[in-house]
């Protein structure tokens, strides 16, 4: 029979048979009773039951909340999946225990951030030619129903065999449509519902899910950072000097319609005018400053002779 899956019903099988071999061949000195017999036959009877509750055991399963059970009898996967709880199964049946929770796979360039330690970041070469340097994270679960199916074509290290290598294949095989600047810009979220789309048929196929996926951080050559940094600056200046050539045309606007104001108001002062007119605001000026307690000199033309008064 094979116990491999339950450890613990193998010790009670195990330790029924010791009770039974020990049954037939204790001494009748060592038990000390005037019935021998009768405590061989106890014994005997107690390493059956040690048995029967193996037996009884290895036909329960238990799994834990988040988790799935894939059956296999005799190296052959078994199509039914065993859900979280207490399960009655065959007690030859080795059973598996996999995770259905959501789990993620990082690849960062960053030390011990992703799942591999050291630099594990995904470089790619774009349509431009250039090397791209991608951190990505995967967020995907087991489908419960398909859980034998993926223990069956690939196994229970599933992450290093479907995971890792189908991610980092198909950003490298979308990468190429993108030029890297269109990649860190304008086109990224485009590029990750691209590969979004690829990664998930090829789960599908194998019975995961994939839920989202994160791409984290794309880091372009040093050589195009600093174009790109030079371009935003240059575009920076230009926009400043706009600024300052519209504040300088609103300005020049400004002092035009001042000007003209001016001249109109020149304009109509010395149209609606009269030499009486003039001679009357002079006379009422000079009669605002007589009345003034400071002493002053007052000149009055009088027909081209000037008339001072001495007002003290």
């Amino acid at each position: 029979m094979y116990f491999s899956q339950n450890f613990k019903t193998m010790f009670l099988i195990l330790l029924g048979l010791l009770f039974i071999v020990f049954s037939s061949h204790v001494p009748a000195q060592l038990i000390r009773l005037q019935d021998p017999v009768k405590v061989k036959k106890s014994v005997r009877l107690a390493g059956f039951a040690f048995i029967l509750l193996g037996l009884l055991t290895s036909c329960i399963k238990q799994i834990d909340t988040g988790y799935v059970g894939v059956q296999s009898l005799f190296g052959k996967i078994q199509p039914v999946v065993l859900r979280s709880g207490l399960n009655v199964i065959d007690p030859l049946v080795d059973v598996k225990d996999v995770d259905v929770r959501t789990q993620n796979y990082t690849m960062s360039g960053v030390h011990d951030e992703g799942e591999k330690s050291g630099d594990d970041a995904i470089r790619v070469l774009t349509r431009d030619g250039l090397e791209v340097t991608i951190d990505l994270s995967v967020l995907y679960r087991v489908n419960a129903a398909n859980a034998p199916k993926l223990i069956q074509m690939v196994g229970i290290e599933f992450k290093d065999k479907i995971i890792r290598p189908v991610t980092r294949t198909k950003i490298r095989d979308n990468a190429v449509y993108y030029d890297a600047v269109e990649l860190y810009s304008t086109k990224r979220d485009e590029f990750q519902t691209r590969i979004f789309k690829g990664i998930d048929d090829e789960f599908n196929k194998r019975g995961l899910i994939l839920e989202n996926l994160l791409v984290r951080n794309i880091s372009l050559p040093q050589a195009v950072k600093l174009t790109i940094e030079s371009k935003i600056n240059a575009e920076q200046d230009a926009q400043k000097m706009q600024f300052v050539l519209q504040k300088e045309k609103q300005e020049a606007e400004r002092k035009r319609v001042e000007a003209q104001g001016i001249a109109d108001y020149q304009r109509i002062i010395s149209e609606g005018l009269t030499d009486k007119q003039l001679r009357y605001e002079q006379i009422k000026a000079y009669k605002e400053i007589a009345s003034s307690p400071n002493a002053k000199v007052i000149i009055m033309p009088d027909k081209g002779n000037n008339v001072i008064l001495d007002t003290k």
